[in-house]
């Protein structure tokens, strides 16, 4: 597996800016921008180490393959020692709910796919990209918040960092 040396370069400033700052949600960074926590940029490394790892439906770790909600209660699990569990409907329906524009780095997305409501889940990653388990093309990804599918489909955003 090779991350992109723009995801590797812009990890690193988000934590060099995390670093720098407190990490309170409501203050930004120079650009205005929120800027990430400790544990919302661990959540990112860990995610970013599992890019390529197989898609399987209910799988809940790396060797057997992850789903979206599977993936996302491994990392938050292993990098940030937060308990997730359940479908990515019952993820949505415990964390605080944060604004698209307000996103941090390990914040989660979700998306209505299937006509079913909060029915797939990714972590931001920043740069409007994040990273996710979809069915579609077998593995763990990165995708852009903007791509047609996405954008169409996006229902909300949730934080379990405060």
């Amino acid at each position: 597996m090779r991350v992109p040396q723009f995801l590797i370069a812009a990890v690193m400033s988000l934590l060099l800016a995390a670093c720098s700052t407190t990490p309170e949600r409501t203050a930004g960074g120079a650009d205005g921008r929120p800027v990430a926590s400790e544990k919302g940029m661990e959540v990112v490394i860990f995610a970013l180490g599992l890019i390529d790892t197989n898609y399987r439906f209910g799988g809940k770790n790396p060797e057997a393959g992850f789903d979206c909600s599977g993936m996302v209660a491994y990392i938050y699990g292993h990098a940030a020692g937060i308990q997730v569990g359940g479908s990515a409907a019952d993820i949505a329906r415990r964390g605080r709910p944060v604004d698209r524009d307000a996103l941090r780095p390990g914040d989660l997305v979700f998306f209505n796919t299937g006509n079913a409501s909060y029915s797939h889940v990714g972590i931001y990653i920043g740069d409007d990209r994040f990273v996710h388990a979809p069915s579609t093309r077998g593995h763990v990804r990165i995708d852009k918040l903007a791509a047609k599918y996405y954008a169409q489909r996006f229902a909300t955003a949730r934080t379990y960092f405060y």
